[in-house]
């Protein structure tokens, strides 16, 4: 063994390499060990811990440099911080894209759909299926009136409900009675209205998606044949059935839904701020924050929608040309590739599902915390006020009932206008189609000639399709049609 000279101590000098070389050569000899080293090296003693050495020069372990072994261990050290850096950097871009008003939640690279008319807003669509269903009116009218009743009838219950109770409580029995008679004719009203209105808001409903097939299916067969050529079958089939099947519930869910708790929440929040006006004026400012959340939801919602239903489509059309040519699909082997085509569309699907799925627990997660707050800020203000002599018990068990009656009026509003919007951006391609105009064959009305005669010459004639106006089909033909005697 080669014997280092020191002044203090004999014992083996600690390198900062050692553990690292240990961890790669578990098995050596002590014999085979061998420093060759200057008088600037620095020595560690028994029971102490050198944290900084000096560099070692000209030295070796089994024949491998210790300056090599320094400058490798270096090298891997900054290629880990550079590493742990990068995956920093990557997680906190990734949080970003996730938050609200990130990259994630966009859609604006994810298809480039064609469009062949203005936009559909909501109001348009609205209108247009009025027109559809504005021949049986009546029917929309008993319904709306219905409405009114049922809703005014079920925001009367909790004041009647709560006043029997109190009066039960102070063995007021002629209060008593005449509370629980009005709560007797109140639910028997209700109840007669609701079925009403649900039966006309059916009807309704089956009109609008009847008559909408109708217009749709006759504007696009007074189309050009060059239409045919640009779009597909299985699209056209996907915009009459499930597009068309989507719009089934605006008129006997959203709408109706829409107006009842519409008329319920205006009357729930006249009735707080009749009680108490403070109150009245916090469940407001909630129920408005709510409604901004609604509106952001709600139209996203549009987006989401237009785009599954496009992808739907498309989809649609690869199932049904691998079915149409099965025969040359099984003849060329090419069942993967459809498949993998297929594929494709179902994983863009799924990704739009999820962002509308996070989207929705967004929604949800708003609405509590809005509604839980309403309880909260209820029940301190109202205890205070209680305590005060302000108002009383019964009072503010009203406004308790009130307040969550109001609450979720406000979250069916929203849900059912994100539902709406939904419905109407995966109809937006449905009304393009409706208001295309019918061909010019089917336009001009023709001359019908008593009698021809001559011939009919084509001099240096060339044809091209609408739908492929690069390629010539018919390039300088010449005909000569020659008038036969009879």
């Amino acid at each position: 063994m080669a014997q280092l000279l020191c002044s203090n101590s004999t014992i083996p000098p600690r390198f900062p390499s050692a553990s690292r070389f240990h961890s790669k050569h578990r098995h050596f000899h002590h014999q085979n060990l061998r420093f060759f080293t200057s008088r600037d090296a620095s020595i560690s003693s028994y029971g102490k811990r050198r944290d900084h050495y000096s560099p070692v020069k000209a030295s070796s372990i089994n024949g491998f440099s210790v300056e090599k072994i320094f400058e490798r261990y270096e090298e891997e050290q900054s290629e880990r911080d550079v590493e742990l850096g990068e995956r920093i950097r990557k997680w906190i871009d990734f949080l970003r894209s996730v938050l609200p008003g990130g990259s994630w939640w966009s859609f604006s690279d994810e298809v480039e759909i064609k469009m062949m008319a203005k936009p559909v807003t909501l109001w348009r669509a609205l209108g247009r299926m009025w027109g559809l269903v504005s021949k049986d009116r009546w029917v929309i009218f008993a319904a709306f009136s219905t409405l009114i009743v049922a809703a005014l009838s079920e925001i009367s219950i909790p004041h009647y409900l709560t006043a029997s109770i109190f009066s039960a409580q102070s063995s007021e029995i002629a209060v008593f009675r005449q509370n629980v008679r009005l709560l007797v004719l109140l639910c028997v009203v209700a109840g007669i209205c609701s079925g009403i209105r649900g039966c006309c808001f059916g009807i309704a409903n089956m009109i609008l998606v009847k008559r909408m097939r109708e217009t749709l299916y006759s504007a696009l067969l007074l189309q050009d044949i060059s239409f045919f050529d640009g779009e597909t079958v299985g699209d056209l089939t996907s915009r009459l059935g499930s597009d068309c099947q989507q719009v089934s519930r605006v008129i006997g869910n959203d709408l109706n839904f829409i107006l009842r708790n519409l008329l319920q929440g205006t009357g729930a929040l006249i009735y707080l701020l009749i009680l108490s006006w403070p109150l009245g004026l916090c469940t407001l400012a909630i129920c408005s924050t709510l409604a901004a959340v609604m509106l952001i939801y709600g139209v996203y919602q549009k987006k989401a929608a237009k785009l599954i239903q496009e992808f739907t489509a498309s989809a649609n059309e690869v199932a049904q040309e691998t079915f149409s040519l099965m025969r040359t699909v099984r003849v060329y082997g090419t069942e993967k590739r459809e498949l993998k085509r297929y594929q494709h569309w179902l994983e863009k699907l799924a990704d739009i599902s999820l962002r509308q799925s996070a989207a929705f627990g967004c929604w949800n997660l708003s609405f509590n915390t809005l509604y839980h707050s309403t309880q909260i800020i209820a029940v301190l203000i109202g205890g205070m006020s209680i305590l005060a002599g302000h108002i009383t018990a019964e009072k503010l068990t009203k406004f308790i009932l009130y307040s969550e009656w109001l609450i979720y009026s406000t979250w069916w509003v929203g849900d059912n206008v994100s539902s709406l919007m939904q419905s109407v951006g995966a109809s937006e391609k449905v009304f393009q189609l409706m208001d295309l105009m019918p061909s010019d064959q089917f336009k001009s009305k023709g001359k019908k000639l008593q009698r021809l005669s001559g011939h009919i010459e084509f001099v240096n004639v060339s044809f091209y399709y609408p739908s492929r106006v690069m390629v010539c089909f018919l390039s300088t033909l010449q005909i000569l049609c020659m008038m036969l005697p009879f």
